[in-house]
Formats: C-alpha cells, sequence, structure tokens
C-alpha cells in the first residue's frame, strides 16, 4: 500500500494526486489516441461512447454531487440539438449559442424546481421532458415536425470534421474539455457547495450555502453540458426526429450515472461505456438466437425441446425487451452494488492493496443520520 504525504499547499491543487496518477492518465490518453488506427470498424460506436460520457458528466454534476434526481435531461440533449441545427444552417449563428440557450432552459427549469425535492422534483422534470417533446413534434417551423430535420456534417471555425476519425477527436476534445472543467469545478466552493447541498440540505443552509442560487447554477451547468452532447448528438446521428428524445432516453442517462457509480466522474464514464454497448450486445444476442436456436433442435430433436426454443427465440426477439433489461439491471445495481462500477473498482484495489489484512467490513453500508437530519 502506498502512502501519500503531503507537504505544500501546491499538492491540493494538483489534478492529480501523485505521479503515478498522472501517468496512467497519460498512457490513457495515448491509447485513446491511437484508437482510430487500432480499431477503425468500431469508431462509430466509440464516438457515441464519449458524447454519451458528456451526458453523463452532465447527470452527473446535478444528480450525483448535487443530489436532485431528474428525468428530464434527454429534453436538454433535445433543445441542444434542434437549437443547433437552426442557429447553425437557418440564421448562421455559431455553435456556441445553442448551448447557451440550453444553459438558460436549464435556469428555467430550475427556478421552479427549488421547492421541491425527492421524488416530488423528479416528476416535475419527467413533465418537462413531456412537455419538450410535445414542443418537438408540434414546432414544425424549427424542428420539422414528425418528418425530420438532415444534419449538415460538422464545421468549426472553417475546418470540416466530416470523417469518422476527425469526428472522433472532435468528441474526444470535448469531453476532455468537459472533465476538466467539471473536475475544477468541483473543488472550487460552488462545487463544496454542492456537495453539501446533497448530503444535507439543512445543513448546507446553516453554514450559509445559498441553496436557491446553488441549485440554479447546477440546473444551469448540467444543461450546458447537455446541449454541448446535444450538439455531438446531432452530428452524430444525422437527422432528428421528436421521438429520439424520450423518456426512455432519460431513464438510460440515469441508469448510466447510477450503474458507473454516483459522485464519480469515473463512474460517469464507466456508466457511458456499459450503455453505449448494451444495446450493441442485446442486438447481437437477437441476431445469434436463430443460429443456435436451430442448431439445438437438430441435435434434440424434440418437438418439446423445439417448442422451448422457439418461445426463447419469440422473447429474446420482443420489441420491449431493451427497456425491461435496463430496468432489471438498474434494480439489481441498487440492490447488489449501490456504489457502482467505480465502487466495484475502488473494493478491488483496496482489497488487493491490503491483502491479507482486508476486512470485510470495510465498505459495509451502515444507516447513519446527522443530527441535522433529524429535524425533518
Amino acid at each position: 500500500m502506498r502512502f501519500l504525504f503531503k507537504t505544500t499547499y501546491a499538492q491540493d491543487l494538483t489534478l492529480f494526486t501523485d505521479g503515478v496518477q498522472r501517468n496512467w492518465y497519460v498512457a490513457l490518453l495515448v491509447a485513446l489516441a491511437l484508437i482510430p488506427w487500432l480499431v477503425p470498424a468500431y469508431l462509430v460506436d466509440i464516438s457515441l461512447v464519449l458524447i454519451y460520457g458528456l451526458c453523463g458528466l452532465s447527470l452527473m454534476a446535478l444528480a450525483g454531487y448535487t443530489g436532485l434526481v431528474s428525468l428530464g435531461h434527454a429534453a436538454f440533449l433535445g433543445i441542444g440539438a434542434y437549437a443547433h441545427v437552426y442557429f447553425t444552417q437557418d440564421l448562421g449563428l455559431p455553435w456556441i449559442v445553442s448551448v447557451a440557450l440550453t444553459a438558460a432552459t436549464g435556469v428555467l427549469v430550475g427556478l421552479p424546481a427549488l421547492r421541491m425535492t425527492g421524488v416530488y422534483l423528479t416528476i416535475a422534470t419527467l413533465a418537462f421532458a413531456l412537455i419538450i417533446q410535445e414542443v418537438f413534434t408540434r414546432w414544425d417551423h424549427v424542428t420539422h415536425g414528425l418528418k425530420g430535420r438532415p444534419v449538415d456534417k460538422p464545421i468549426i471555425f472553417g475546418v470540416s470534421f466530416a470523417s469518422d476519425t476527425a469526428f472522433y477527436f472532435l468528441c474526444l476534445v470535448f469531453l476532455i474539455a468537459g472533465l476538466w472543467i467539471t473536475r475544477n469545478l468541483l473543488r472550487s466552493p460552488t462545487g463544496r457547495a454542492w456537495i453539501a447541498i446533497r448530503d444535507s440540505e439543512i445543513a448546507a443552509q446553516s453554514m450559509g450555502v445559498n441553496l436557491a442560487a446553488y441549485k440554479t447554477m447546477a440546473f444551469s451547468y448540467s444543461a450546458a453540458v447537455m446541449g454541448l452532447a446535444g450538439v455531438l448528438f446531432a452530428h452524430k446521428i444525422g437527422f432528428l426526429a421528436p421521438d429520439i428524445f424520450s423518456v426512455l432516453l432519460s431513464i438510460q442517462f440515469l441508469l448510466m450515472v447510477v450503474v458507473g457509480g454516483l459522485g464519480s466522474l469515473h463512474g460517469a464514464l464507466f456508466g457511458a461505456v456499459f450503455v453505449a454497448f448494451l444495446p450493441v450486445v442485446i442486438s447481437q444476442a437477437r441476431d445469434s438466437v436463430p443460429a443456435w436456436v436451430g442448431s439445438a433442435t437438430a441435435l434434440l430433436g424434440h418437438d418439446l425441446s423445439s417448442a422451448a426454443f422457439r418461445a426463447a427465440d419469440r422473447f429474446v426477439k420482443q420489441p420491449g425487451l431493451e427497456p425491461g433489461i435496463f430496468g432489471l439491471i438498474l434494480v439489481l445495481f441498487i440492490l447488489f452494488e449501490p456504489l457502482g462500477i467505480y465502487g466495484r473498482w475502488v473494493k478491488l484495489k483496496v482489497y488487493f492493496s491490503t491483502f491479507p489484512l482486508y476486512k470485510q467490513a470495510t465498505f459495509k453500508r451502515q444507516r447513519a443520520y446527522m443530527r441535522s437530519e433529524r429535524l425533518r
């Protein structure tokens, strides 16, 4: 086990705890830079992972660090996407305007939601998502309604990012910038106030934290990052339609941060990888079912077995299978691994660093309350 001894204040201001951690991140950055040449066939899917990483970063700042659960972030993604297409292709304005508009929308949503917490806030954001989806459907002048809108290839400062490789690096740069800004923001007084609100609103208010101001800032920043993800998402899919930004997409974003690990930037990225590749795995399973059904039926040669395999084939090909699997995974993680994938990774590191002195009760969940919580 390594022990870190801090001797200067500058060590608290650095992004990395020590040189070893910095070297690992440099190696990861080099690996990400080599991906277009290592796995060019999957470059499109990896670009989607980077976009989902920004989405997870957005919801993590709100739900993971401020404690405000939202089921309306698909609406912010749609606002960023549609605003970007309308402003750049119809009005000729820069893409940053769409991000600013999404941040302003987050303020408008955050202000009425200041007096709500818990399930009431979740219901309010869900209603907001449904309203915005209806706006996308009926505002034909901007969104073209159910006919949808085609999206041109991205061009920034006169530089075209039409190729898959160029778009991949564009998404990577924006994700790194978002991580850097969020990491520094969380270490600032604003981020510490968010964490205080998450842990106990009463305790935070007693220490002088303005709940209304910091909750509004959390909504605004989260919406701005999601708007930036919407800009990239619009160019990724190439065609916008209202049914893309459904409540199911918001549930996937919530699944992303819960499965990845609430209260961790690493968890946002782990959850993005999980959510982006899970539909691919389900699709591959659907395509492979007929092959092994036929081979198993030929080997067994029983009518009962054939009927069972045909029933399994119909079950796997059900249109509602994917949402059901997402919900099942969310429930299982909440029951058996509430700290998410990143929490499991931390447990493994602690286990191997303290072996054979590891104690099973190290991460045991305990029900404890702060004194301020008793006032509720």
